[in-house]
């Protein structure tokens, strides 16, 4: 394991631990040497408290340590005297404590129980996301090696009966396979872009991104979103775009299948010369020229 998965794993616990401590403080589950700081009520007097009729506590703790001092301070007393005055009658009123169920929840039961939800779903989602460091990278689509077929088979889908051409899309790899005769003049020789005299040019135009279309009758891609020209293997012609169109690295492996490595894309600034005569019929988009 390597040392920033090490670092993830440890920022991953400290959080877990940070937030079961916030619930902890949250949800009243402190030492009793905590709650009998905060048990105010035995520091008041007790005369105070027979005044105040009031029996809400909020900050009390749960359990009562005295219950004898508890049952004293919960009676009231009062002397109701007969008419004839021999008889004295002490009437007591006692409380008796309830269940959770009977009494509902509180206010602080409520605010403490959505703060741990709250904490708990968000140290679950980042766990999560942690964990998706560590889980591995889910193999195919772009980005990695595309299998597009048979060499033989895409030749035979590129060449026309007419002798022009028309491009194989591979949508798996975002890319149009089309051949490629290799020249010592080429700046495409010693890339690693042609394989068995194919290429694979990416489909998306380097000036602002637009996927490029091809045109049949100029034999090359033509963007319409800025009228950027490129020929059939996509060197610059004409147009904003400020080089060629990008390629992958491409290989032929044992079996006789064209793999085309998505992600290995290879950039080349503009040809001096083009490999490939463009246009070769008429366009499909038409630059406008600026108004004077």
């Amino acid at each position: 394991m390597s040392l920033v998965q090490l670092s993830f794993v440890a920022i991953a616990f400290i959080g877990l631990f940070g937030v079961i401590g916030i619930i902890a403080v949250v949800t009243g589950r402190t030492p009793k040497a905590v709650n009998k700081r905060l048990n105010w009520k035995k520091n008041l007097d007790k005369r105070a408290l027979k005044v105040d009729k009031s029996q809400t506590n909020f900050l009390a703790p749960d359990e009562p340590e005295n219950e004898e001092e508890n049952l004293s301070d919960d009676i009231e007393e009062k002397d109701d005297i007969q008419t004839d005055g021999s008889i004295k009658v002490k009437e007591e009123i006692i409380y008796e404590e309830i269940s959770e169920e009977e009494a509902g929840m509180t206010r602080r039961q409520f605010l403490g129980k959505a703060l741990g939800i709250t904490f708990g779903a968000f140290a679950g989602i980042q766990l999560i996301s942690w964990l998706g460091f560590f889980y591995p990278k889910v193999s195919g689509g772009f980005g990695s090696k595309i299998d597009a077929g048979r060499v033989q088979d895409l030749k035979d889908q590129i060449f026309q009966s007419d002798g022009s051409v028309i491009p194989a899309f591979i949508p798996a790899a975002r890319a149009y396979v089309l051949p490629f005769e290799q020249s010592g003049n080429s700046q495409f020789s010693d890339s690693g872009t042609v394989a068995d005299g194919l290429v694979a040019v990416y489909q998306r135009c380097v000036h602002l991104g637009c996927r490029v279309p091809w045109c049949n009758t100029s034999q090359g891609f033509e963007c319409p979103c800025h009228g950027s020209k490129y020929n059939m293997v996509g060197e610059y012609y004409a147009g904003p775009a400020p080089r060629n169109l990008d390629r992958f690295i491409v290989n032929v492996n044992t079996s006789g299948k064209f793999i085309i490595d998505t992600g290995s894309i290879i950039e080349s600034p503009r040809a001096a010369g083009m490999s490939v005569k463009y246009p070769q019929g008429i366009s499909c988009i038409t630059i406008a020229a600026p108004e004077e």
